[in-house]
C-alpha cells in the first residue's frame, strides 16, 4: 500500500494532524528530526486557553471540547483543573471570557500585585510527556527519525506533505517571519498544589505553575531569537521566586528538572496549501505558545485542505 501523506514533525501539532489524517482513512507516515519526547511540545506546561484572534481563536474553540473529552481518561495525561488566570495588560475581562466554564471574576483584593484583572475557571491542563506518549500510541505509526534539508525529500515519496516542523520551518521554507521564542520551565516536587496559576503580562517574565501529579511545572519566560536550548540557572531562580511569591509552598520545593524549548512564533500561524512539483504541501506551523490549544482545530483544518 502506498503512502498518501507524509507529516513532517512529531510535536503536538504534527502528531494531532497525523492522527486526524490517519483516522480519516489516509495512509500516513511521520518523519521527524527528533522524537516527541525531545520536541518543544514536551517542554510545555500546558494549559488550554482561547486565542484573541482568528484563525487561532477558531482552532482553540475546536480544541477545548476535544481535550475536555480526553480528560475523562487518566491515561491521556489530560485533566480538568481549577485555577486562576490574571493579567496586567487590561482591566476588563478578556472578550472570550464567556467561553470559559465555571468562571468567577476576582475582586480587586484577590489580585496578585500588579495584576489588573483576574478570573477563576476550570479548564484542561496537560501533562505533556504523558500526552505525547498517548498521541504516539493512538497514531500507531512508527515515527521515522530523519532530518531533512528540503521538503522536496518527502514530496518525492508521497503526493501530500504536511509541514509541522515548528521553528524548523524557518530553514525549510525560508520564512523569516518565523522566530524562536526561547522558554524555560522549572519542574519541582509537588508540595501539595492542586490548582494552576497563570499570568498574561506585557513583559517577557511572568509567574505560572501547573500541578501534574507528583510534580509542578513552573514558568515562565520568553526570549525572542534565542536558539540555545541550555537551561539558564539565573532564569530558573527568577521563575521559582516569582511563583513562590504567589504560593509560598513553592519556595522550598525540591527541583527535579529543567526544560527548555523554542516556541515557533509568527505574527499569524501559517496553515495553507501550495504545490511543490507534483506534490501538495500543507503548512501547519507558527503557533507560538498556543500549540496545544490550537492542535486539534488546526489538524481538522489540515484534513479539510488535504
Amino acid at each position: 500500500m502506498g503512502t498518501d501523506v507524509i507529516v513532517v514533525g512529531a510535536g503536538v501539532i504534527g502528531l494531532s494532524t497525523a492522527i486526524r489524517l490517519a483516522e480519516s482513512g489516509a495512509t500516513v507516515r511521520v518523519w521527524a528530526a527528533e522524537p516527541p519526547a525531545e520536541t518543544t511540545s514536551a517542554v510545555a506546561a500546558a494549559l488550554w486557553g482561547p486565542d484573541f484572534a482568528d484563525p487561532g481563536r477558531a482552532w482553540a474553540y475546536a480544541t477545548g471540547p476535544e481535550l475536555t473529552r480526553l480528560a475523562a481518561d487518566p491515561a491521556t495525561g489530560v485533566r480538568l483543573c481549577r485555577g486562576t488566570q490574571s493579567s496586567d495588560i487590561q482591566s476588563e475581562p478578556p472578550p472570550w471570557v464567556d467561553r470559559l466554564p465555571d468562571v468567577r471574576m476576582l475582586e480587586p483584593g484577590e489580585l496578585a500585585p500588579g495584576m489588573l484583572v483576574g478570573l477563576r475557571t476550570t479548564v484542561p491542563i496537560v501533562d505533556m510527556p504523558r500526552y505525547l506518549d498517548y498521541l504516539t500510541a493512538r497514531l500507531d505509526v512508527e515515527i521515522e527519525i530523519r532530518r531533512i534539508a528540503s521538503l522536496a525529500e518527502p514530496a518525492a515519496e508521497a503526493p501530500v506533505v504536511v509541514n509541522c516542523t515548528g521553528v524548523g520551518a524557518r530553514e525549510l521554507t525560508g520564512d523569516e517571519g518565523l522566530r524562536p521564542w526561547w522558554g524555560q520551565h522549572v519542574v519541582v516536587a509537588n508540595p501539595g498544589l492542586d490548582e494552576f496559576y497563570i499570568e498574561a503580562v506585557r513583559g517577557h517574565e511572568w509567574a505560572g505553575f501547573f500541578p501534574h501529579g507528583d510534580v509542578v511545572v513552573l514558568g515562565g519566560v520568553s526570549r525572542p531569537d534565542v536558539w540555545d536550548r541550555t537551561p539558564d540557572p539565573l532564569v530558573a531562580a527568577g521563575i521559582v521566586a516569582r511563583c513562590a511569591a504567589i504560593d509560598a509552598r513553592l519556595a522550598d520545593a525540591p527541583v527535579v528538572g529543567h526544560r527548555v524549548g523554542l516556541r515557533p512564533w509568527r505574527a499569524s500561524p501559517r496553515l495553507e496549501r501550495e504545490r511543490l512539483g507534483d506534490a501538495a504541501v500543507v503548512h501547519n506551523y507558527g503557533h507560538g505558545g498556543m500549540g496545544v490549544s490550537h492542535s486539534w482545530g488546526s489538524a481538522d483544518a489540515v484534513v479539510a485542505l488535504v
